[in-house]
């Protein structure tokens, strides 16, 4: 007999629809598994044999086809699992293979026919929606994340029999509902603040134009001066996230996470911290069925690369493109693949080898052309696009042992709120929503200066030696600080700040 169960299977972000077919006829007991499937589902074969007799029921003592269409598509990983073992009991006539028709099934199943949460839900959630068949069996872990989705009816269950029973005896089941609103409203707290940071004054105002202006940054500091500590804590000072960037952030984490999340949404700007031994694939993404990196898992949030010197090459430079257009593009012979990744870059490094090369109580040892070499491993195009420069000192004893708390993030974030509202009303028209977005003909329309202002910003010019390059950045980020201090017109000590913030450039 033949019966036929609904799936989706996942290519990128995206997913699509799969029909697995299962005949089983006369012949010599086995089970044969075609359409392009991975070693994951191939090794489903045992999975689901010893799920199917533990969970009680009778395992055929026929010939076993089992086809996942379209077979010109590879396919991967164990969600379809309890569809080959439901798809299975109905061929052999121990389940109404009619009730099959109204669902799409997705689970990974246990030897003792339990049923473990699968990736991928949401975007599968997303297309489930736009199709015929609403209907969802899936694991129970996975149910809140499949909720989130308006028009999807998903039953969760927490193994191959208790599927069955849910095909059979839907009305016996909830659905779940989720408001996401509450969600919102009730999201978790960051557990860590701006005021636990003694000292940096200069530091946490160059982290909060970065935020407010959306500009990439890089710290630069002997070790123990709290550059982790800072970066750390850029989340809790950056707006929250509205419904629709929490949609996107958890359509990406549902696809790269083992594990399922919670509530079903995130409702926090991820951070992301990658070591520097990371390989060029796992950071941008990639694989023979590419997967999200850590550029598109820091989607709306934070990545962080600590010790930047230290990274490979290629990987520094495989960031420049994504940081230009905001979204990463994965190419392979029959597909290309795009992931979003529009991220804040914050960078931490030394000022050489060793670390001390600006430390006023510890003694550099590195020569000249190794503290040389030592910078020039971070690309000038690069460079280019980190808008933010800033020297993080040693932090004094005094400042260790002062006892008064310093402004809270919640005092800075209002702050950030409140420049970023000016910033989406003056590109409302523009299709961008930040400072640090801005083109050349944007500078000329957005960024105009009093004489004052163009005096002391040609003399920077002149005396410092900035380069072409300089020029614009000092204009953007004057502009964010200058919607920080609420002022329409750019004024001579925003120019002054924003000239701070360009170490790197001076000669």
């Amino acid at each position: 007999m033949l019966a036929k169960v609904q799936s989706y299977g996942l290519l990128g972000i995206e997913a699509y629809p799969i029909e697995i077919e299962v005949d089983v006829s006369m012949g010599l007991p086995a089970m044969a598994l075609v359409g392009l499937a991975d070693t994951a589902i191939r090794e489903s074969k045992e999975r689901v044999k010893a799920a199917i007799k533990n969970s009680g029921f009778h395992w055929p003592c026929d010939r076993i086809t089992v086809s996942l269409a379209p077979s010109d598509l590879k396919k991967e990983g164990a969600s379809f699992d309890l569809a080959i073992a439901l798809g299975i009991l109905a061929a052999s006539e121990q389940l109404d293979a009619e009730k099959l028709k109204s669902y799409h099934i997705f689970g990974e199943l246990s030897l003792d026919g339990s049923l473990r949460p699968v990736k991928g839900i949401l975007p599968i959630a997303v297309a489930v929606a736009q199709a015929q068949i609403i209907q969802m069996v899936l694991p129970q872990e996975n149910m809140l994340e499949a909720a989130i989705v308006s028009g999807v009816q998903a039953l969760g269950v927490f193994s191959l029999r208790q599927a069955v029973e849910a095909l059979h005896q839907p009305q016996c089941f909830k659905t779940a509902q989720v408001s996401l609103s509450q969600l919102l409203e009730n999201r978790t707290q960051y557990s860590i603040d701006f005021s636990e940071i003694k000292g940096q004054p200069a530091a946490k105002r160059a982290l909060e134009v970065a935020v407010a202006g959306g500009h990439n940054i890089l710290m630069i500091g002997p070790p123990g001066s709290g550059k982790t500590m800072l970066a750390k804590r850029i989340p809790t000072i950056m707006p929250d996230l509205c419904l629709e960037e929490a949609l996107e952030i958890t359509k990406i984490h549902s696809v790269a996470a083992a594990s399922p999340l919670q509530n079903g949404i995130l409702t926090l700007r991820p951070f992301r911290n990658p070591h520097h031994t990371i390989s060029d694939v796992a950071l941008v993404g990639g694989g023979s069925l590419p997967q999200p990196g850590e550029i598109s898992l820091a989607h709306q949030g934070v990545l962080f690369l600590d010790e930047l010197a230290e990274f490979p090459r290629n990987c520094l430079e495989a960031l420049r493109q994504p940081l230009e257009d905001g979204v990463i593009r994965i190419c392979r012979i029959n597909k290309a693949f795009t992931f979003p990744s529009c991220f804040m870059l914050v960078c931490a490094m030394n000022p050489c080898p060793c670390g001390y090369y600006t430390d006023p109580k510890r003694n550099c040892t590195c020569s000249t052309t190794k503290i040389q070499q030592y910078k020039n491993k971070i690309s000038g195009p690069l460079l280019d696009r980190i808008d933010i420069h800033i020297e993080v000192p040693a932090i004094k004893y005094k400042e260790l042992a002062d006892i008064n708390e310093a402004e809270a993030s919640g005092r800075i974030k209002k702050r950030v709120e409140n420049a970023r509202a000016i910033q989406r009303e003056r590109f409302k028209a523009e299709k961008i929503f930040c400072n640090a977005q801005m083109h050349t003909k944007m500078l000329k329309k957005y960024c105009a200066l009093g004489d004052s202002a163009k005096k002391l910003l040609r003399l920077a010019m002149t005396e410092l030696g900035f380069s072409a390059r300089a020029y614009d950045k000092i204009l953007k980020i004057s502009r964010t600080i200058a919607d920080l201090a609420l002022s329409q017109d750019i004024q001579e000590e925003h120019i002054s700040e924003a000239i701070q913030y360009r170490s790197l450039d001076r000669n």
